[in-house]
């Protein structure tokens, strides 16, 4: 394995949660979009820690970002329960009036 796999590998999770994010309007859905995209950039930023400084302080980052991406993912699906038990809404279009 080479580090050109490894960042055609980031590059293909990141577009693939890019356009997933872009194009769904559940908030769930969303949220999924947002996870692959900040994983692409994890396994980036792993590819060239791996290959380029081969050191555990890439391997600390890697973790903490793991941890932040699933604190924020566990955040994100208790807001959208509170929207959901509040409005019954669970798309973007619906719960734009939340603002007023």
């Amino acid at each position: 394995m080479n580090l050109q796999l490894f960042l055609l590998l980031a590059a293909g999770l990141f577009a693939i949660g890019l356009f997933g994010a872009l194009s769904q309007q559940s908030i769930v859905m969303i949220m999924m979009g947002v996870e692959l995209m900040i994983g692409g950039v994890v396994v980036g930023a792993a590819a060239f820690w791996r290959f380029l400084a081969p050191a555990a302080s890439g391997q600390v980052i890697v973790v903490s970002a793991v941890v932040a991406m699933a604190v924020e993912m566990a955040m994100g699906f208790a807001v959208t329960t509170a929207i959901y038990r509040a409005r019954q809404v669970d798309m973007t279009d619906l719960a734009k009036d939340l603002k007023d």
